[in-house]
């Protein structure tokens, strides 16, 4: 009986202590505040000043005693090279060297003193000279850290505050739940463990873990803004333009397909049916450049036993008659003052005849057909194989020009496109069309317009599908920018990246429609004198 009272208050005892350690451990120690806490600082930056004109941007950057300088065209972001940069600081005046295309670094000895520093740059490159002025601010040393505090617990067991008195009461409550399981001793080692990392402060880990260390990295704001460093930027490509409403004409998209140009291509066919065989040199691969004229092929009439017979039977009547013929010429020439020349002429003729019959029928079964290039151009198709037969008309090979192309597109009316047209391909590349003319016949309810291909036809082939856009309608006013600069967002609404400072982008829900193969027109979301992002946007949206 007295040794299961003493268990049980032993048991009371160590369960009212992790009570005590729970409670203590949840109540806010002096100067914490449990409200809503700051959100963890992704990365820091290295002390950085920035300024800009209407035609440059500056963004200088300290780190470990020097200032790196990026200098870059204010409208386009393109860095500038070949600048020649002056700083006027504090203590005196700094020419700056260029490290690499569009950066240029200076020793920094004043920005050891913390505080702010007012700068000024005098940049010239080429013919352009301006005054850049900004203020670089280097923060002080963080303080150290002060000693972290006992635990809470321990500083309260001198007094017995009033949520000592409820903690008695759950450690007492959870000592008899817990001794009705069987192995008491876990769980009075669980109940003291959870007092244990109760009491601890919350902050003590938080306190000794180590900070990040400065550096220049792209990050997303809270707020949605991304802050791309100038370094980052490079690397990206950012490019950017200056945005300005303008009257554009209305476009409409209309399927279109490349097919060759007429006067431009060419089928070689033969003539009659029979085997094919290769020219001097074999029959010539594909994409070869060939003149109008050059032989491709010969084609070998078949020549059956009856047909040879005959024409072995036609040639040896044609020896005679060449033979009777011949002999009564050399009569008739060797008694010329006894005849007269109409007689030996009359021969003459009739003897040449005979022999021009005779050399016609032995070429007719030596002599092939020569399969020549109606037009210059490259070889786009080739069914040549040496000994195939052939039948008559059959297509060998086309002939097409590369360089002169044509468009075929369907529409619903025959004046679109007259004004002007231009095609997007799959891959994102634009084509510059002109307007040829417009069939009669309905294609599913479409008419066949045609163009020809003025610009961008490098890579093109007959039969590649594309988009064409054309000019119809009364023109509409908005501000054209160029279809790389636009992005989807998570929600699928169109969005552009406005470069609202040197290193600070933000995201504007903007509404387009189709301008051309290059452009869309921006209708609203968009105010114009702002910069926007035209390379490098989609992966400035993937910056979290």
């Amino acid at each position: 009986m007295v040794r299961h009272f003493v268990r049980r208050a032993g048991l009371g005892s160590c369960a009212l202590l992790a009570g005590l350690m729970l409670v203590t451990g949840a109540m806010a120690h002096e100067g914490h505040d449990h409200g809503a806490s700051t959100p963890p600082q992704v990365t820091t930056l290295a002390p950085r000043a920035e300024a800009a004109s209407a035609d440059f941007e500056l963004v200088a950057v300290l780190r470990e005693g020097t200032l790196a300088i990026h200098l870059d065209r204010f409208a386009d972001n393109a860095p500038v090279d070949g600048a020649t940069i002056e700083m006027d600081t504090p203590e005196g005046a700094l020419t700056a060297r260029p490290m690499e295309p569009g950066t240029y670094v200076v020793a920094a000895p004043f920005a050891a003193k913390p505080g702010a520093h007012d700068l000024a740059f005098t940049v010239t490159a080429g013919g352009t000279v301006d005054v850049l002025a900004t203020t670089l601010t280097v923060p002080a040393a963080p303080a150290p850290a002060a000693p972290r505090a006992a635990p809470a617990a321990l500083a309260l067991l001198g007094g017995l505050p009033l949520g000592l008195l409820a903690g008695a009461v759950i450690g007492f409550l959870a000592a008899i739940v817990l001794m009705s399981l069987r192995r008491r001793s876990a769980a009075l080692v669980l109940a003291a463990g959870l007092g244990l990392a109760a009491s601890l402060p919350p902050d003590a880990q938080a306190a000794d873990a180590p900070k990040p260390p400065v550096r220049d990295a792209a990050q997303r704001l809270p707020d949605g803004s991304v802050i791309v460093p100038k370094p980052s930027q490079r690397i990206l490509g950012v490019r950017t333009i200056v945005t300005a409403s303008a009257s554009h004409a209305r476009a409409v998209e209309l399927p279109g397909r490349v097919v060759p140009d007429a006067n431009a291509s060419g089928l070689v066919q033969t003539a009659v049916g029979g085997r094919l065989a290769p020219p001097p040199g074999g029959f010539k691969p594909l994409g070869t450049r060939v003149a109008a004229g050059d032989i491709l092929a010969f084609v070998h009439p078949p020549i059956g036993a009856s047909d040879l017979k005959d024409l072995e039977q036609q040639g040896f009547e044609l020896d005679q008659q060449i033979a009777i013929v011949k002999r009564r010429y050399e009569r008739l020439s060797a008694i010329q003052n006894a005849v007269t020349r109409r007689e030996v002429e009359e021969t003459e003729i009739e003897l040449k005849g005979l022999q021009t019959r005779r050399a016609t029928l032995e070429r007719v079964q030596r002599e092939p057909e020569a399969l020549r290039a109606p037009v210059a151009g490259v070889i786009a198709t080739s069914d040549a194989v040496a000994g195939q037969m052939a039948d008559p008309n059959t297509v060998v090979f086309r002939i097409i020009d590369p360089d002169r192309l044509w468009v075929e597109a369907l529409g619903f009316s025959p004046d679109v496109g007259r004004l002007g047209a231009s095609g997007r391909l799959a891959d994102g590349r634009s084509v510059t069309l002109a307007f040829l003319g417009a069939g009669m016949s309905d294609r599913g309810q479409a008419l066949p317009l045609q163009f020809a291909v003025t610009a961008g036809f490098e890579g093109l082939r007959p039969g590649q599908f594309l988009t064409v856009l054309a000019e119809a309608g009364a023109p509409r006013t908005g501000i054209a920018i160029p279809r790389t600069a636009v992005v989807r967002g998570a929600n699928g609404q169109a969005i552009v990246y406005e470069h609202v400072s040197a290193e600070r982008f933000v995201a504007r829900d903007v509404r387009t429609e189709p301008l051309d193969a290059g452009r869309v027109l921006v209708v609203a979301g968009l105010p114009p004198d702002r910069r926007v992002v035209t390379e490098g946007a989609e992966l400035i949206d993937q910056i979290r």
